[in-house]
């Protein structure tokens, strides 16, 4: 919940060009609701993606202050956050809402980025296999290849407490098992995982560097534009 219309178009103006264009690396922003439009037309020629941050899962309907699927892909969209854990914490998102919201932004055209992870640091293998199991099992092999999942556990969010890089990459290889058992090694093996939890320019290169890793969702960082391109950044191929 940062920036205003005109915040927005400062922040794309400096970020756009901070992006190195030998960076191998998709680019998603997910603003406000208020600011979808702004930053589309912002984003607009560039390389960046924009998505919504949530979405209900009826395509419409009297869910006042809700906003759906096809109302975010014909604001110009490509993604959005389904369960992040901040939904799941303060707003009551369960497994069953995020479910069927992964189904409504697949059924929309939307690519789900699909937030699971546990809320302290004890059983987190238990909570996390419950989440993905119960969020994520009404959906086909084929549907399952169309959703990005991230993993961020909540107690590292905004904390400064981020997951060593061996502890993250470590829950990753289990969630990539988890994918395998349900939907079979070529899923488990082609689906992208990011991570997120107080992810930073100075910690960034030691979480990518940690195989299963694929990338980041990037919060609090994300809203400096020199700081949020560097992590962009360390997608650089090296010099032959």
């Amino acid at each position: 919940m940062h920036k205003d219309p005109a915040e927005t178009v400062s922040f794309f103006k400096a970020f756009e060009a901070l992006i190195d264009a030998r960076a191998r690396c998709d680019v998603v922003i997910c603003p406000p609701f208020l600011d979808l439009e702004t930053a589309v037309g912002a984003s607009r020629g560039t390389r960046i993606q924009i998505g919504a941050q949530n979405l209900h899962w009826a395509r419409e309907g009297a869910y006042t202050g809700e906003i759906s699927g096809p109302m975010i892909r014909a604001s110009g969209c490509s993604h959005v956050i389904v369960g992040h854990s901040e939904r799941r914490r303060y707003f009551g998102e369960t497994n069953e809402s995020v479910s069927r919201k992964t189904l409504a932004a697949l059924d929309t055209g939307l690519t789900p980025i699909v937030c699971i992870g546990e809320f302290e640091k004890k059983n987190a293998s238990d909570v996390i296999a419950e989440q993905f199991r119960c969020s994520l099992s009404g959906l086909s092999v084929e549907q399952f290849a169309r959703i990005v999942l991230a993993y961020e556990p909540f107690w590292a969010i905004g904390s400064g407490d981020v997951a060593a890089p061996a502890i993250a990459g470590e829950a990753h290889r289990f969630i990539r098992g988890q994918a395998e058992a349900m939907f079979g090694a070529e899923a488990s093996k082609n689906i992208r995982l990011l991570y997120g939890g107080s992810v930073k320019p100075d910690n960034a290169a030691g979480l990518r560097a940690e195989s299963g890793i694929d990338g980041f969702l990037v919060g609090g960082a994300s809203l400096d534009a020199a700081g949020f391109a560097s992590i962009a950044n360390l997608w650089i191929p090296p010099a032959a």
